[in-house]
This record gives structure tokens, C-alpha cells and sequence, in this order.
């Protein structure tokens, strides 16, 4: 579409770094990773889960 803008606040404003999806981010320290792909990726990124 003609004009069409990149959304800057909101919910969709962000989107995942590996998948490109706006839901479910997790945005804490900077992640920006979906949670699904969160949680392929953060035992390597070094978080272990909690029992």
C-alpha cells in the first residue's frame, strides 16, 4: 500500500529477531525473541529453568 508507515508504539511496534512474529515477545534485558523461539534459544543463551 501507498503511505503505509511502520508502527512505532504498541503492541505491534516490536517483532521477534529470529521469526519476525509481534506476539508473545519477550522484551526483558533486550531479548526480543518470541516465546517460542525464547525457548529453543535460551538455554544456550545461558538461562536455566527453575525446577
Amino acid at each position: 500500500m501507498a503511505g503505509e508507515r511502520k508502527k512505532v508504539y504498541g503492541r505491534g511496534a516490536n517483532e521477534c529477531k529470529m521469526c519476525g512474529r509481534k506476539q508473545g515477545l519477550v522484551r526483558r534485558y533486550h531479548i526480543m525473541f518470541c516465546r517460542q523461539c525464547f525457548r529453543e534459544w535460551a538455554q544456550k543463551m545461558g538461562f536455566k529453568k527453575m525446577s
